[in-house]
């Protein structure tokens, strides 16, 4: 794909082109949810200059990788009302989500039991993951309603998403673990 141009002046009053050419508000919900997806991928992108040094960073960073790229996938699949176009995009599919469950069992047995909710913190790279879980939230919970108005093509995007906080969670912990740093633990108590 080769992209010469960055603008294109069609967006200048506040609409925009979907996957197969139809014209929407940017104020429309498929554009908050590709739009979001965006965000939890950009915020993927700090955690991985956080990893670079961090003792998870070799583990976690082809991973982070691989997410990287299917929320692309995914950003796509939500851009493209039409389920004949859809189908013939990169789709989330079964696959990824076990993929994440994998992910996460591979770290998640290392980890002490929770005993209390879990601040953000515990150093940059577990601060990183837990902002990325946040952003993938809201993520999740948009593509939840826009679901309940619009074909999404069945329920993967959801679970992916669901799946996916799950993991940057995990491995927010995992990596205040690896880095030795205290995981801030909530004191219900402190206020």
């Amino acid at each position: 794909m080769r992209i010469d141009r960055v603008y294109t002046k069609g967006g200048d009053k506040g609409e925009t082109s979907l996957i197969g050419g139809a014209r929407v508000s940017k104020a429309d919900p498929r554009l908050e949810c590709y739009g979001t997806v965006d965000e939890v991928n950009a915020t993927l992108g700090l955690v991985r200059t956080a990893l670079e040094s961090s003792a998870a960073g070799p583990h976690l960073l082809p991973i982070i990788h691989r997410v990287q790229n299917e929320l692309f996938n995914l950003g796509a699949e939500l851009a493209a009302p039409d389920p004949e176009r859809r189908a013939k995009l990169p789709r989330i599919e079964e696959r990824h989500v076990l993929g994440l469950e994998r992910d996460i069992d591979a770290v998640n047995d290392e980890l002490p039991a929770l005993t209390s909710f879990v601040l953000p913190g515990g150093g940059a790279a577990s601060a990183a993951f837990h902002l990325a879980r946040t952003v993938c939230r809201r993520c999740e919970r948009l593509v939840v309603a826009l679901g309940q108005t619009a074909d999404l093509g069945g329920d993967l995007p959801v679970q992916y998403l669901n799946r996916l906080s799950d993991a940057l969670f995990v491995w927010g912990r995992w990596c205040a673990l690896k880095d030795n740093r205290p995981e801030p633990l909530w004191d219900s108590k402190a206020t």
